[in-house]
């Protein structure tokens, strides 16, 4: 029998609990709000996006009417191109626009419908041809334009923004349906006020406003189970994790502007969601003028936070990602190859590794990255921080992470998956620690950087706060430039980074291990 070795028991116990995976702390949620995360949710498209597309395809489908009626009817007898017909089919196409706009069916609510946006629809179309007919004879150009093609743009463009609008409506209700148009909204407050906020948001029959239930943190007789019809799902500590397991759009404080105290204290909690939040003015005797509120149908609110980069501007970063992200990774597959060759060539193992990083809004990601360490000592939850001379780090794996060429395999998780950017916060691993601490747990508010879809580069990166992070300035400054990025978004901004990016990788590269 062997004798007891202590060191051998030590060691064996040190290994089982570097293997043993870990944990992610979670917050346990009641039934009622897991029966709510449970349900399945599919994404959601904005009412702002739709109506500007709807805009352009009545201008797009206008024109094509005038313009082939033209080309059908008017130039077999005229012989030459007349640019004045061309012309006046795009003025009369863009008046349209405007008419439809001043007629204000450009909303998703009227979408829905059919007697109400057909009517408006049909009497600015005919207020435009009236317009037109009225300055041909104001310019004495009346006998020059051809009243069957006038006649005939009038009817085939009706018939066809008819069509357009049948087809639309089907469109919206087959959403509605799948809850696409909803803003899903929490209400913080399971009282009295709770009650009348939630009973006005239902009384309005044309609201997107979708109440999956109510918070509170109160346990005595002004906290009911239900509010108006609305479960409490738990306390206010329990809404960042359960708008991190379902879709939610909208949180809204049912509390009285007197509870200055409390909602403050909440706010610092939730503030790190990527969603608005609002505080209900439904029940507050202190009115401001009508240009300070923000209305949930006719329930007055006051914004507090706004989701960053929505409607339009996530539209434009979506493009910018996959348009310059697609030429930015054909411009580097001889590069990705000749890395992946000298990875392979230096130390057995694969040559690509996954990695379990924070996404947006806490989303747990697998993010693509060449191998840098040896494979028998692969740390995949980056639970110890890469240090300077790090003896895990193979010789290749030394220069492609001192030069970011690590990193260019997340260009797939861009192009090809779309849960990277190509410009955010850096996603960090799930067990990132600075002295034994999550990250989160260093910092207030670290959450708050992942409010926004993290990228491959960033504002803190090309400030030259990458690398090693072994004090609490370093994780610190990060979130600060995060945030930073993430108030001032632009695409142009997101262009300047990407710019700058090489040269600072170049000059700023001290704490690159």
């Amino acid at each position: 029998m062997e004798p007891f070795n202590a060191r051998s028991m030590l060691d064996a116990a040190a290994s089982a609990t570097a293997t043993k995976p870990q944990v992610e702390r979670r917050r346990r949620l009641s039934p009622a709000a897991l029966a709510v995360t449970n349900q399945k949710v599919r994404g959601a498209y904005s009412p702002v996006v739709i109506a500007g597309v709807v805009r352009l395809a009545d201008f797009v489908l206008l024109s094509l009417v005038g313009v082939g009626l033209y080309f059908a009817y008017v130039r077999p007898l005229a012989g030459d191109i007349h640019w004045g017909y061309i012309a006046s089919i795009l003025g009369m196409s863009a008046a349209a626009v405007v008419c439809f706009q001043a007629a204000d069916i450009y909303q998703v609510q009227v979408f829905r419908g059919q007697l109400r946006q057909m009517t408006r629809m049909i009497s600015s179309w005919a207020f435009v041809f009236l317009l037109f007919i009225g300055v041909s004879f104001l310019v004495k150009l009346g006998g020059e334009v051809s009243r069957v093609w006038l006649s005939s743009f009038f009817c085939v463009g009706l018939a066809v923004l008819i069509a357009e609008r049948l087809a639309l409506r089907s469109m919206v209700r087959a959403w509605a349906h799948d809850g696409r148009l909803d803003r899903r909204t929490i209400i913080v407050g399971a009282d009295q006020n709770g009650e009348k906020l939630i009973e006005a948001l239902n009384a309005d029959d044309d609201s997107d406003i979708h109440v999956l239930g109510v918070f509170d943190d109160r346990n005595d007789s002004r906290a009911t189970e239900t509010c108006a019809g609305s479960p409490k799902l738990g306390k206010v500590d329990d809404i960042v994790e359960f708008a991190r397991r379902t879709r939610v759009d909208l949180v809204l404080f049912a509390l009285p502007i007197s509870a200055e105290t409390r909602i403050l204290e909440m706010l610092k909690k939730l503030w790190v969601l990527p969603v608005d939040i609002r505080l209900s003015a439904h029940t507050n005797k202190l009115r401001f003028r009508p240009r300070s509120y923000s209305y949930l149908g006719k329930v007055p609110t006051l914004d507090v936070f706004e989701a960053p980069i929505t409607d339009w501007d996530l539209v434009l970063k979506w493009l910018f990602d996959r348009v310059v992200g697609g030429l930015a990774l054909l411009a580097a597959l001889p590069v990705l190859g000749l890395v992946a060759l000298a990875v392979k060539l230096d130390s057995p193992g694969p040559v690509l590794f996954r990695q379990k990083r924070f996404g947006f809004n806490n989303e747990r990601i697998d993010v693509y990255k060449f191998r840098s360490l040896y494979h028998h000592q692969a740390d995949p939850t980056a639970s110890k921080v890469v240090t300077k001379n790090d003896p895990r780090v193979t010789r290749v794996g030394r220069f492609i992470r001192k030069t970011s060429l690590d990193e260019l395999p997340q260009l797939f998780n861009v192009v090809l998956k779309g849960n990277l950017s190509l410009v955010g916060p850096r996603p960090h691993a799930v067990q990132s620690k600075l002295e034994n601490r999550l990250f989160d747990e260093a910092v207030d508010g670290y959450f708050a950087r992942h409010r926004v879809k993290p990228g491959i580069t960033g504002w803190a990166q090309i400030n030259g706060w990458r690398g090693e992070v072994d004090t609490d300035e370093k994780i610190q400054k990060r979130v600060e430039y995060d945030l930073y990025y993430i108030e001032n978004w632009s695409v142009l901004f997101d262009l300047y980074i990407l710019l700058k990016t090489p040269f600072s990788l170049i000059t700023k590269n001290e704490n690159a291990y």
